[in-house]
C-alpha cells in the first residue's frame, strides 16, 4: 500500500551545485534552514546578510542598495524599544548603539557586494505576498520591528508586482554577474497570522509570479519545497509544536530531495565524507586520554587534511 503521493523529481542536468560553487541564500526562515544544511556540509555559503526577508520587494531593495553601494546613514534608522533598527533589515541586527548598527549595515553592503560579484548561485525563498508600507516614508519595509501598527498600511502584492520585482532582482544581479544561476523556492511555513484564506492567497501569488520568471535556458529554476511539504509531508507530525513551521524531520527530508536533484555526483560523495567527519567531531569519548581515542583523533585529522588538500576553504 502506497501511503504517499510522491512529487516526481529529476536530477538537474546543468548548473549544478558543487564544492567550488559560491552560494548566496536570501528570503524567509526556510532559507535559513536550508542554508544551515549547506553550512553543516561545508559548502561556500552566505545566508541572509541582513537577516530574514519575507517578501521579494525587501530582497530587491537590498540588492539595489548593495549593487549601487548606497550606504545607510542616521536618517535610515529608527529608535524603538531602546534599540536602533533599520526597516530594511531583520531585528537580529538591532543594536543599542546607532553607530554600531550603521557600521554593521554598511559593512554588510561591502561584503555582500563582493559576494554578488563572485557568486555562482543565488537561492531565493519567498515567504509571503503580504507587505507593510511605512506611512511616513511611503515605503514598503522588510520588517516593522514592533513599531506601532498604526504607522503602517498592510497590502497584498499582486502577481504582476511580484513578477516585476523578481525580474528586477535578476536584471540587477546579472548586470554585475552575468553567469549567475537563480533558484527560486516558496517557503512551506504557513503565515496564519495573516489568516488561513489570506495565507493561501499569498502563497498562490508567489507561485504564479515565480513561474512567470522561471526559464531553465536562462539559468532560472524552481525547486518545489512548498509542494513537497504540502503533499509528500501532509501530516502535522512533520511540523513544530506551533503547527506552522516544518520540524527537523521535514527539513532533513526536503534537504535530501534537494541534494538528490541539485548536487553534482562528486559533491554528493564529498558531503557524505563531510557528514562522517562532523559526526566524529561530535563524538564524546568515555575516556578522552585513552590510547584508542588518541588514535581516533589522529585518524580524524588525517581525514580532514585529505579533504582540505582538495578544498582548502573547508574549515572544521
Amino acid at each position: 500500500m502506497n501511503l504517499q503521493t510522491i512529487i516526481p523529481l529529476k536530477k538537474q542536468q546543468h548548473n549544478q551545485l558543487g564544492y567550488n560553487s559560491k552560494i548566496m541564500l536570501f528570503g524567509s526562515c526556510f532559507s535559513e534552514n536550508i542554508g544551515e544544511k549547506f553550512k553543516y556540509y561545508k559548502f561556500q555559503t552566505t545566508i541572509n546578510p541582513f537577516g530574514i526577508l519575507f517578501h521579494p520587494l525587501a530582497i530587491e531593495n537590498l540588492i539595489t542598495r548593495v549593487i549601487n553601494k548606497d550606504y545607510y546613514s542616521e536618517k535610515d534608522l529608527h529608535f524603538q524599544n531602546e534599540q536602533w533598527c533599520c526597516l530594511d533589515a531583520h531585528s537580529k541586527l538591532n543594536n543599542a548603539s546607532k553607530e554600531v548598527l550603521l557600521d554593521v549595515l554598511n559593512t554588510q553592503i561591502e561584503e555582500m557586494h563582493n559576494d554578488l560579484l563572485n557568486a555562482s548561485h543565488i537561492i531565493i525563498t519567498l515567504g509571503t505576498s503580504w507587505v507593510y508600507r511605512h506611512i511616513a516614508s511611503d515605503e514598503i519595509v522588510a520588517n516593522c520591528h514592533k513599531i506601532p501598527q498604526k504607522q503602517f498600511l498592510k497590502e497584498l502584492l499582486s502577481v504582476a508586482q511580484i513578477t516585476e520585482s523578481l525580474e528586477a532582482i535578476i536584471s540587477l544581479v546579472k548586470s554585475v554577474n552575468p553567469n549567475i544561476t537563480f533558484l527560486f523556492t516558496v517557503s512551506p511555513v504557513r503565515h496564519i497570522k495573516d489568516g488561513f484564506v489570506e495565507n493561501t492567497q499569498s502563497k498562490s501569488h508567489l507561485l504564479a509570479a515565480i513561474h512567470q520568471v522561471v526559464e531553465p535556458r536562462a539559468q532560472r529554476y524552481y525547486f518545489p519545497s512548498y509542494e513537497i511539504m504540502m503533499d509528500e509531508l501532509r501530516d502535522y507530525r512533520f511540523y513544530n509544536a506551533d503547527m506552522l513551521h516544518p520540524n527537523e524531520v521535514a527539513i532533513n527530508y526536503i534537504w535530501g530531495k534537494f541534494k538528490m536533484v541539485w548536487l553534482t555526483e562528486d559533491a554528493y560523495k564529498i558531503s557524505e565524507t563531510v557528514a562522517a567527519i562532523q559526526a566524529k567531531k561530535a563524538h564524546r569519548p568515555f575516556n578522552p586520554n585513552s590510547e584508542a581515542h588518541q588514535n581516533f583523533l589522529l585518524k580524524l585529522q588525517v581525514d580532514i587534511k585529505d579533504l582540505q588538500d582538495k578544498y582548502p576553504f573547508l574549515n572544521f
